[in-house]
């Protein structure tokens, strides 16, 4: 139910579901693209790093990226979640999977763009039937996710029923495109099932699936400008036969929705929210927060299990969410001992949360706090471990470059130190957008990838120890259009592969 509290620590999360989840984070991590090895879900892994390993890919060889004008990649609709990369058991060539806007999903060749297969999934809804919203029309928004051990991908579409605009969860077979048997779930119905109400018109869904063994995940949040009165939802599928929507979440105050690209953010052991600003709140009902949820979706009262910052009633009279990334679990080296286990949140207020992933600290508990962008962030970070820190990349523009940088591509050091949070560098390129980093072995050779949306529309490559730029594609050569900043880059077989209006773009070295 909408607020509900669960007395139980984190500690008590059952031992069979931390194996389940344990297995799909070594699946996502092993999913190594230059490897030629399924890409199932945002990011690379359920972690969200956005950290690829692609062999070859070199500070050397970046400068020889280009387009492959050879790929054809048409596709209906809108673009804005990121493609995925399917290898068939035994195929030697895999498949670019797409969904639109349209609510329309491709399975292409991932050499020739060639269409292999395709489904539609019902009528996307018109930005006339909702209150409020800034696509038009609204159908898949948020990036499916692929459970490899089935060949199946699951997604949420917005679709346009005889009974109005309705949330629906689809199974989708890999191998032909075909509705899986008991599907769609209708999430209004099944919410309603646990004794709870949800409004589809007045609820977006953003942010990437999360699968972990039999349990599949999905968040929700509102239309873009905050009308009505949604909530922040979380809802967890048993993928059983036949599945049902089992458990469900939402904040205790209106709004504090679930909207971040990545969604939920999956260390192996336990799963992360971040929330955004709640409306007419006076004491804090999960907003403006990172929360700790188990696989029932129960939330703990423990102040180990959620974060808010002291300001978080500033921060929700301004629109400055919390919410506007996922929560980014990181590792960070130490001299001795085990690595620091830790999560950084970024937020629209342009300030850096570290936070302890073993206790978050509950209101206004983080370990460190600094302004490192001076515009709100709001795409997706990556990350990789260079020799004693963490480093992460994102789109804002940066509040503590070293003298002389300055630029809207920020690095964060992250160290085991009295001030851990540390700006390594900053770079500048026209437009935002979600970077990616690459390494040729996963350390060594960190690139950070970019690409212009909404500006040059153009990829762009820095080095990822100093920002060096590496590379910059021509305007008429590797030249992209209608690239939108919610985007990202998937790494796949060798290759990039960059999502817009009405196709999809590679690029290869």
């Amino acid at each position: 139910m909408i607020g509900s509290i669960d007395e139980n620590p984190r500690g008590l999360i059952p031992r069979l579901w931390r194996g389940a989840a344990s297995a799909v984070l070594l699946l996502a991590q092993a999913a190594i693209p230059g490897q030629a090895q399924t890409v199932p879900t945002y990011h690379a892994d359920a972690a969200r790093s956005g950290h690829y390993t692609v062999p070859g890919l070199t500070w050397a060889a970046a400068p020889a990226m280009h387009r492959d004008t050879g790929f054809s990649g048409t596709v209906n609709g809108h673009v804005y979640a990121q493609p995925l990369y399917w290898l068939p058991s035994g195929a030697r060539t895999g498949q670019i999977i797409v969904a639109t806007e349209s609510n329309d999903v491709y399975a292409l060749d991932a050499v020739t763009g060639t269409q292999i297969w395709h489904r539609s999934l019902g009528a996307a809804v018109q930005a006339s039937a909702l209150p409020c919203g800034d696509i038009d029309p609204s159908g898949v928004t948020g990036t499916p996710v692929i459970d490899s051990a089935s060949g199946t991908l699951y997604l949420n579409a917005l679709v346009n029923r005889a009974n109005g605009p309705r949330h629906q969860i689809f199974a989708i077979s890999l191998n032909d495109g075909v509705i899986g048997t008991g599907w769609p779930l209708d999430v209004g119905d099944g919410i309603k099932k646990l004794g709870q109400s949800f409004t589809p018109t007045i609820q977006d869904q953003r942010s990437a699936l999360t699968l972990v063994g039999q349990e599949l995940y999905v968040t929700y949040g509102g239309n873009s400008r905050d009308c009505d009165s949604y909530h922040g939802w979380v809802v967890g599928l048993e993928l059983g036969a036949p599945p049902r929507l089992a458990h469900a979440w939402g904040t205790r105050a209106l709004r504090g929705g679930i909207w971040a690209q990545g969604g939920i953010a999956y260390d192996g052991g336990a799963m992360f929210v971040a929330t955004g600003n709640t409306s007419g709140a006076t004491q804090w009902g999960d907003g403006e927060a990172v929360v700790h949820l188990g696989p029932d979706l129960a939330h703990s009262i423990a102040t180990a299990d959620y974060f808010a910052p002291a300001n978080w009633k500033r921060l929700d009279l301004h629109d400055l969410d919390l919410g506007g990334t996922s929560p980014l679990p990181i590792d960070v080296p130490t001299a001795k001992g085990p690595k620091l286990a830790r999560v950084l949140a970024l937020g629209k207020d342009g300030e850096a949360y570290l936070l302890n992933r073993a206790d978050l600290g509950g209101i206004g508990g983080q370990l460190a706090v600094v302004k490192v962008s001076s515009v709100e962030i709001v795409t997706a970070p990556a990350t990789f471990t260079a020799g004693d820190a963490v480093l992460v990349a994102f789109g804002g523009t940066g509040t503590q470059c070293p003298r002389g940088q300055s630029g809207n591509l920020t690095m964060l050091r992250i160290v085991d130190a009295k001030i851990p949070i540390g700006t390594a560098w900053c770079e500048s390129f026209s437009g935002r957008a979600a970077p990616i980093v690459t390494t040729s072995d996963g350390a060594a050779d960190p690139i950070v990838w970019i690409a212009g949306a909404e500006g040059d529309n153009r990829l762009h490559g820095f080095r990822g120890t100093d920002g060096k730029p590496l590379f910059t594609g021509g305007a008429a050569q590797d030249g992209m259009s209608n690239l939108h900043h919610f985007g990202t880059i998937l790494a796949a077989a060798g290759r990039f592969y960059i999502a817009s209006d009405g196709r999809i773009y590679a690029f290869a070295f």
